[in-house]
């Protein structure tokens, strides 16, 4: 199995966003004013340090000019950011996570065409544009049968050496602040995968209406007759496939209770009730302990899937079991963490529901990692069909 001992590099780096997010993300995101007016404007400049930190282009290949972390790093750093504000820790999650698996998936001249250049903007984000507006891709009834609907609305047509793109894509992370997006489309081939940078004429990207049940941004997309050059088709069909998962989005679930356990523990060693703190209290002392508790045993959870994806020859000497371990991290951890989250805002009593305390920001944040996506009903339906040996067609860049 995997070895827990972490390597120098891994937790001088672990140390060292740990630093950043005391430093830089906390003093920022966790203003009372800001907590009060439930404010969760991206901070750019934060962002941008964070670039200059490395997070941003975390798991690119070295010689590509990024860091070259591995899964399990990555997951180390995105819990550490996620501390200070999952939504800072979500942005910079899917740009690195795209960074990988867009880059990877290009041809040498594509490469050459677009690294430098996001190398070197620490503004540069990255978005990828799959789901339709008023696409289900719910199992629900179709569970264990093929889902519906698999051809998509957005098409490409060709054009001498263009492509003309139309249609519409809803619910893109990173969309507002992206500037190059991945966008799936229907060719005559199959769908494809196009790089369109945001000044396309063309491409309108806008806000995702409210309510706000995301983390970092997100926004939708109107194409009309947008015009891509040849050479900017990344694939067709399962070409650009990005392998096995990686729970990064698991790791940011981790931070939000860590942060919001570390609140609690702080406080209860301050609040002196009965002429003693009540971190000595049993009760409070009890909810703290299986607070840590159930933190640990996520975290293993995570770390396993994480190790998985950097190993996949483990699944095939079966050293570990053919399961999306991925999505079974997201399960437990997303119901974990939520009820974590609630208790650590019990320790607070009334105070854990001011709107200018952290509490009620970590239970809003818990509760996004818990009905985010398909939700857990449709997960644990796909970890049903893995354990009986049935397998869906892979989408473009799908996890498991």
């Amino acid at each position: 199995m995997y070895d827990l001992h972490l390597s120098p590099e891994q937790i001088e780096f672990r140390d060292t966003v740990r630093d950043f997010v005391e430093a830089e993300v906390k003093p920022v995101t966790l203003k009372a004013d800001r907590l009060d007016l439930g404010d969760r404007t991206l901070p750019v400049e934060v962002l941008r340090k964070a670039s200059q930190l490395g997070l941003r282009t975390g798991m690119l290949p070295e010689d590509w000019g990024g860091v070259g972390a591995d899964a399990l790093t990555a997951c180390i750093v995105t819990e550490e950011i996620a501390i200070g504000d999952a939504d800072v820790a979500a942005v910079l999650a899917e740009t690195s996570m795209l960074a990988l698996r867009l880059f990877g998936a290009m041809a040498a001249p594509q490469r050459e065409r677009f690294v430098q250049t996001f190398v070197e903007d620490d503004d540069y984000h990255l978005a990828l544009a799959c789901r339709e507006p008023g696409d289900d891709s719910a199992l629900g009834i179709n569970y264990h049968r093929p889902a519906p609907g698999m051809r998509l609305a957005t098409t490409a047509s060709r054009d001498g050496d263009h492509w003309i793109i139309n249609g519409a894509k809803d619910a893109v992370a990173n969309a507002p602040i992206a500037k190059l997006i991945a966008v799936e489309a229907q060719t005559d081939k199959g769908p494809a995968l196009f790089l369109i940078p945001r000044e396309t004429p063309g491409l309108t990207v806008t806000e995702q209406p409210e309510p706000r049940w995301y983390h970092g941004s997100c926004g939708q997309l109107s194409l009309k007759d947008v015009r891509v050059p040849a050479e900017n088709l990344l694939g067709v069909g399962g070409a650009a496939d990005a392998g096995r998962a990686i729970p990064l989005a698991q790791a940011l679930n981790l931070g939000i209770g860590r942060a919001a356990t570390e609140a609690a523990l702080e406080y209860a060693q301050l609040r002196v009730q009965g002429g003693r703190p009540i971190v000595e209290h049993q009760a409070i002392g009890t909810k703290l302990a299986e607070c840590a508790l159930r933190l640990d045993v996520v975290r293993n959870v995570i770390w396993r899937a994480a190790w998985a994806a950097d190993h996949p020859d483990a699944f095939a000497d079966r050293s570990l079991p053919d399961l999306p371990l991925t999505t079974i991290a997201k399960v437990f951890t997303a119901e974990t963490i939520y009820r974590v989250a609630k208790d650590a805002a019990e320790c607070f009593g009334a105070m854990g529901v001011m709107r200018d305390m952290p509490l009620q920001k970590y239970i809003h944040d818990a509760m996004i990692c818990l009905h985010t996506g398909d939700g857990n009903s449709d997960d644990k339906l796909r970890i049903a069909e893995a354990l009986i040996g049935y397998r869906r067609d892979p989408s473009m860049l799908a996890a498991e």
